[in-house]
């Protein structure tokens, strides 16, 4: 008779459990500094939309920190039609989307010649392009404003036959400024991109032009993205140079629209809230609309490998 012996079951070991995550003191302290950062940015802009969403004569009884008893949106229309939004609007694109095409056009070429060219005093001349940036725009005014008035222009470019209160001219000034810092940007991305994919090019007998437009800057579409969103929002935001080298109230862009919001002897602020909103609304859109390529233009380059 034979007997069989079972081999008992073997019972895996189980698993340890997970590693509890402690939360570091710094990374605590930073988390809070950030959020009381944005909190501070924020909060103007919530108050703004409150208060614009408010009757005058209820914030001048309660206070603007008080609840709310009436909601309306009344005074959207009014900033509307009051401040002339849309014609203001109209001189604020005719200024702003050639400013930065032209800006990010110059400045590519620019950066690829400097990163990809290897020119003898390339470097010098990004130094040259940076130190620009450094210097205040206010010490131009004066300069800038003798130029303008005495360069002249055709009677169908500007009234003034110069290139002073021109669209031109604010286009040309908001150019000059952020050229320096789109070529500084762009030196900096190109460099991270392999040579070899352009000496393969050459290889295959890509001219300098080919290079640049069908090679180098479809990899730069983040960083070009990135780059128009900020220069979008820098010469939409613009007030100092339209106040300066303009001054034909129907060509000014729309940050001068507000004052049109403004009465001789009264100020309805909750209007003027409505119109700061309304004001600032496109550069959310063009944000929101652009916000992935944007954060990949500031992240891609961060890490190698």
């Amino acid at each position: 008779m034979t007997s069989t012996l079972t081999e008992p079951a073997r019972t895996s070991p189980a698993a340890p459990p997970p590693p509890s995550r402690r939360v570091r003191p710094l990374r605590l302290l930073l988390h809070v500094f950030l959020f009381l950062v944005a909190l501070g940015w924020l909060a103007p802009l919530a108050l703004a939309v409150y208060a614009s969403l408010r009757p005058y004569e209820e914030t001048a009884r309660l206070g603007y920190f008080s609840l709310p008893e009436t909601l309306t949106l009344d005074y959207y229309s009014e900033a509307w039609t009051q401040a002339e939004l849309p014609k203001y609007y109209l001189n604020t694109l005719i200024i702003v989307i050639p400013g930065v095409v032209l800006t990010l056009a110059l400045a590519s070429f620019t950066a690829f010649t400097i990163a990809r060219l290897h020119l003898p005093g390339r470097w010098i001349l990004l130094v040259v392009f940076t130190a620009g940036n450094l210097l205040p725009p206010q010490v131009l005014i004066t300069p800038l404003y003798t130029i303008y008035t005495m360069i002249p222009l055709p009677w169908w470019m500007s009234d003034s036959l110069s290139l002073y209160d021109s669209y031109l001219g604010l286009i040309l000034v908001h150019v000059g400024f952020q050229f320096g810092f789109c070529v500084f940007v762009l030196v900096n991305f190109m460099s991270t991109i392999p040579e070899e994919i352009s000496e393969a090019a050459m290889v295959d007998g890509a001219g300098v032009w080919r290079r640049y437009w069908q090679l180098t800057l479809p990899l730069c579409r983040p960083a070009l993205a990135a780059l128009g969103t900020l220069q979008f929002t820098w010469m939409y935001n613009d007030f100092l140079w339209a106040l300066v080298l303009m001054s034909s109230g129907d060509k000014l862009p729309v940050t001068s629209a507000l004052n049109n919001l403004r009465g001789q002897f009264f100020t309805d602020y909750n209007l003027l809230a409505a119109g700061s909103v309304l004001v600032a609304l496109p550069t959310l859109i063009v944000f929101q609309m652009l916000h992935k390529q944007f954060v990949a233009g500031l992240t891609l380059g961060s890490t190698k490998g």
